[in-house]
C-alpha cells in the first residue's frame, strides 16, 4: 500500500526555516510529503532547495506549471499550510490565486481535502479586521485552523521565536488521513 500524501506549504515567516525537519517529521509519522512555498519563503529557502527535493523525492513548488506540462506530485490526501503569513492567509480566504501555493488551497477547498492551517502573524496583524473575517472564513469553508489554544498565539511585533512554532500541533491536526480506512 501507498502512503498517503501530504502537501506542506509554507508561506515566508521564520518557521519555514525549520522545513527540513518538519518533512523529516512528517515522514516518520508515515507520510510521502510533498513541500510548496510562496515564493518569497522559496527564494528564503534558495541554498536549501535540492536538498529539500532530495529529501521528499520530488521538485519544491512555488509557481504555476505552464500549460500542456505534467503535474509531477501526486495528488495530495492532505493539506498542511504553515506558517500561513498575514498575506497568504487573507489571500486564500478572499480567493485570490495569484500565488501557485493559493491556488491550490482555494480549488482543495472545492475539492474535500482535509487541510489544516496554522498562521504566524504577530498582534498587530491580528488587530487587523481582516484577519478574523479570512479566519472565519476558512474554518467556515471546513479548514482546521490552528489558531489560539492549541495552536499558534500570536507575539508582539519582533517578539516571535520560531523555535517555539507548534509545528506537532500542524502535523497532528491531519493525521486522522493517516487511517487508510479514512482515505478517499
Amino acid at each position: 500500500m501507498t502512503k498517503p500524501t501530504l502537501y506542506l506549504f509554507g508561506s515566508a515567516a521564520p518557521p519555514v526555516l525549520d522545513a527540513a525537519r518538519v518533512i523529516e517529521e512528517a515522514q516518520a509519522d508515515g507520510w510521502d510529503v510533498c513541500l510548496g512555498l510562496t515564493p518569497t519563503a522559496a527564494r528564503w529557502l534558495t541554498d536549501s532547495l535540492d536538498a529539500l527535493a532530495a529529501l521528499t523525492g520530488r521538485p519544491v513548488r512555488w509557481d504555476y506549471r505552464m500549460p500542456g506540462q505534467p503535474d509531477v506530485w501526486p495528488k495530495a490526501d492532505a493539506i498542511v499550510v504553515a506558517p500561513a503569513t498575514f498575506n497568504t492567509i487573507n489571500h486564500w480566504a478572499l480567493g485570490i490565486t495569484d500565488k501557485w501555493l493559493v491556488g491550490v488551497v482555494a480549488e482543495g477547498v472545492g475539492k474535500g481535502i482535509p487541510m489544516a492551517m496554522m498562521p504566524c502573524v504577530n498582534r498587530a496583524y491580528v488587530a487587523h479586521p481582516q484577519f478574523e473575517r479570512s479566519i472565519d472564513t476558512l474554518q467556515g469553508a471546513g479548514v482546521r485552523v490552528l489558531y489560539g489554544d492549541g495552536g499558534f498565539v500570536p507575539n508582539e511585533p519582533g517578539q516571535g521565536n520560531p523555535a517555539t512554532y507548534p509545528w506537532r500541533a500542524a502535523l497532528d491536526a491531519v493525521a486522522d488521513v493517516l487511517d487508510p480506512t479514512s482515505i478517499t
